[in-house]
């Protein structure tokens, strides 16, 4: 399940952007184990957004999910990687107050392997991206 780190919870008094890093396989393929995060706090999430929030049975632990749609008592939260599981499927929905940021970019940090000059240029072009929505939600997230 991915994890940001404990700095984003130092910086979110200070500032309305957090830094957070992605442990785990829950998201991807949108996000992958070590991919640095810039984190929004108390923006508002839509539908589709990915979101950083307090795990609902232990409030010390950070996860980063895709909100899937809005419920009676908060918001439904899926994983894009069906078969990684830590999710609302197995929690339930989670309240507004625990939902605490939108993730708006991702920075993916270069591997050690990536070293001809083709692949150097193919991570330069594709380490930063921006997080969107999903506009509408994918099929697959309506239907679990």
């Amino acid at each position: 399940m991915p994890e940001p780190s404990q700095e984003t919870e130092r910086g979110r008094a200070a500032a309305p952007f957090g830094l957070a890093e992605v442990t785990g396989p829950s998201m991807v393929p949108t996000l992958h184990h070590g991919d640095q995060l810039v984190v929004q706090y108390g923006a508002r999430v839509r539908p589709g957004d990915v979101v950083v929030l307090r795990h609902p049975f232990q409030q010390d632990l950070l996860v980063v999910k895709r909100a899937a749609e809005r419920r009676e008592g908060g918001w439904w939260v899926l994983g894009d990687n069906a078969f990684a599981g830590g999710d609302s499927t197995d929690y339930g929905t989670v309240p507004d107050e625990l939902v605490l940021g939108r993730v708006r970019l991702r920075y993916r940090p270069r591997r050690r392997d990536q070293r001809s000059p083709l692949a150097v240029l193919r991570w330069a072009l594709s380490a930063a991206r921006p997080v969107r929505g999903l506009g509408s939600v994918s099929r697959r997230l309506r239907a679990r």
